[in-house]
């Protein structure tokens, strides 16, 4: 993938501010005119709930930048697309496989594999819910895009159900649960479709959207253009809402996770940090929560065939908070 120069235009945002119980790690210098982050309500883990506080964007200004600190290394033979992540065990997932690791011993236990000429052809990444893995699948190459939610006991591997989309607002490639709903991305690319010139869907046609329990789309986000122009010509891979309220996005290449809050008007989520990820190219990624004191980050390297977790320096990154609008009286009004 070619990273293409971010073009950083004024916008209208919004900012919530949120405290995680991580450590601190010293941000990369970054210009920003930023003022102090305003408090909403708190729910999970002292974080945010999905409410925001609009602020207003400067020009020219991109988020800060922040390192992630890798806290341990599994060689895994399947981690191609993703790895999903519960207290005892990771799941690294390829296109039609998935393999269920001890966390412990990082060896390998039970493997779900579809048959080359079956349903299952590109699971693109999961989320552990329950006892329940849920994979995002989609068709990727093939035209016209369709997609799937397939689910997997996790103490059996079985596949147990599913969910079809079937052709819909582009190529599901990750899928998670937060703040009593589904949420999702479905991604388009520029690189051209098989045998056509034609794009497979357009990067800037990618959307965050949020799911009811019958997986009905109740909202959708598109993503800041500098950050589609990052992915492009691939799109948005990952996607796991962090403990500090906020969701974490990943490509297809780059060892970037760009940090996102809801805003509180419009349609486009707020840029607000990107945390660097040393020897990661992007793919789907997961946060571990079920632990309340150290939540770790999870994401995989294609080429060294490994699983790595992280943990991120959440308590350094602030969401500015400028007011997006005013109200005026009387000799005030604009003309």
């Amino acid at each position: 993938m070619q990273k293409v120069p971010a073009l950083l235009a004024a916008s209208t945002v919004l900012a919530a501010a949120a405290v995680g119980p991580f450590a601190a790690a010293a941000a990369r210098p970054a210009s920003t005119t930023a003022a102090a982050a305003a408090v909403v309500p708190a729910g999970a883990y002292g974080a945010p709930d999905t409410r925001a506080v609009q602020t207003a964007g400067t020009a020219d200004v991109e988020p800060p930048a922040f390192p992630a600190t890798p806290v341990r290394t599994y060689p895994a033979f399947d981690a191609n697309q993703a790895v999903a992540v519960d207290a005892k065990y990771f799941y690294a997932v390829n296109n039609r496989t998935v393999t269920k690791h001890d966390r412990s011993t990082g060896e390998p236990l039970l493997q779900f594999a579809g048959d080359t000429d079956g349903p299952v052809e590109h699971l693109d990444s999961g989320v552990v819910v329950n006892g329940k893995l849920y994979a995002a699948h989609s068709n990727y190459p093939e035209w016209p895009m369709e997609s799937s939610i397939e689910v997997f006991d996790t103490r059996t591997m079985r596949h147990v159900s599913t969910h079809s989309f079937g052709i819909e607002r582009g190529s599901l490639t990750w899928l998670d649960r937060y703040d009593g709903a589904w949420w999702a991305g479905f991604a388009n690319y520029d690189k051209p479709r098989e045998g056509s010139s034609e794009p497979y869907g357009q990067t800037y046609n990618t959307q965050v959207v949020k799911l009811n329990d019958r997986f009905e789309v109740v909202a959708g986000w598109t993503i800041p253009k500098p950050i589609l122009d990052r992915f492009s010509p691939m799109s948005n891979s990952g996607g796991s809402w962090g403990p500090d309220g906020r969701l974490y996005l990943t490509g297809h290449d780059l060892g970037e996770a760009y940090v996102m809050t809801l805003p509180v008007a419009g349609s486009e989520l707020r840029w607000v940090a990107t945390v660097h990820l040393p020897e990661i190219q992007g793919q789907g990624i997961a946060w571990d929560r079920s632990s309340v004191r150290n939540p770790t980050f999870w994401a995989i390297s294609r080429p060294a065939r490994q699983v790595r977790s992280f943990t991120l320096p959440v308590r350094s990154i602030a969401d500015p908070a400028a007011k997006g609008w005013q109200v005026l009286g009387p000799g005030q009004f604009r003309r």
